[in-house]
């Protein structure tokens, strides 16, 4: 059957990235990133990847004359990733979490937005280049500030192309139908553990559609230790621990959001489901 929740030695490891007294700006996006890559691949050899990424930096870097000219690094950068490489977006089959996973986003050279984004932004950090997430509704871009503190927003999906803030709304017009017009925040910068965490919700999407409850469970064990006091994610784990008959850690879970959120609207049903869930564990034995 497989276990039913994240293995320790992932759990502990993630941990060390993540924990809250590093610095957000300081946090090892990849590592953290093949590091949960382990729940689909136990035997997976981080370093192996982090040197790749190390080579792409080094073959970009000689490329780049005058590291402080932006245009020049994203030149370099474009052509190392997009022209050599061929990285791509996997346009194909979008929904595959092989796209969630940057050891096979570094093997296929295939990936969504938010891990082109993220291998991008690697291999930039390692020449001296800042950039920035950028969380938009349903898609992923980066950004970087110049000096003069004017923003540069970078497609890593579209092949490293510079865009703007109108062909971002044009992008939620395709997506929303129209619905949707751009507001300011959609475009601020977004941290690397939101990063971190919105790459797992990805996954966890995926799994939920592919009713693999299994895997959604250890995702949703990742997120919660980057957001240990979220009860959102508390009480989805629990109903998810109870759709694969981990009935104690279920229990754990949802008293632990009636506990965090007494006034929550469902917390009197949650509560009600906590009880009945005791009187049938306890019949059991």
């Amino acid at each position: 059957m497989g276990p039913r929740s994240c293995s320790p030695e992932i759990i502990h490891a993630f941990t060390g990235f993540v924990r809250s007294e590093i610095a957000d700006e300081r946090l090892d996006s990849l590592r953290a990133a093949l590091t949960f890559a382990r729940i689909e691949y136990p035997q997976l050899d981080i370093e192996a990847y982090v040197e790749r990424v190390e080579h792409l930096a080094a073959r970009v870097a000689a490329k780049v004359k005058e590291p402080g000219d932006p245009a020049q690094s994203i030149a370099a950068l474009n052509e190392v990733l997009f022209q050599e490489e061929m990285f791509r977006g996997n346009t194909v089959d979008y929904y595959s979490p092989r796209n969630s996973f940057l050891n096979d986003v570094l093997d296929r050279k295939l990936g969504i937005p938010i891990t082109l984004a993220l291998l991008y932004l690697e291999v930039a950090r390692r020449v001296g280049f800042p950039l920035f997430g950028v969380g938009m509704p349903g898609y992923f871009l980066l950004k970087h500030y110049e000096v003069s503190g004017r923003p540069i927003l970078i497609d890593a999906f579209d092949r490293g192309a510079i865009v703007t803030e109108e062909d971002c709304q044009k992008k939620l017009n395709r997506m929303y139908s129209g619905q949707l017009v751009l507001q300011p925040e959609f475009l601020m910068p977004v941290t690397r553990r939101q990063m971190l965490t919105r790459m797992l919700n990805n996954l966890k999407t995926i799994y939920l559609s592919q009713r693999n409850f299994r895997r959604a469970v250890q995702i949703v064990d990742l997120v919660l230790v980057i957001y240990p006091r979220s009860p959102e994610d508390v009480k989805q784990r629990a109903v998810l621990r109870y759709n694969v008959d981990d009935l104690s850690g279920a229990l754990k879970d949802f008293e632990d959001y009636v506990k965090m959120s007494p006034d929550a609207s469902d917390t009197e049903e949650i509560r009600q489901t906590a009880l009945s869930l005791r009187r049938s564990m306890a019949m059991m034995n």
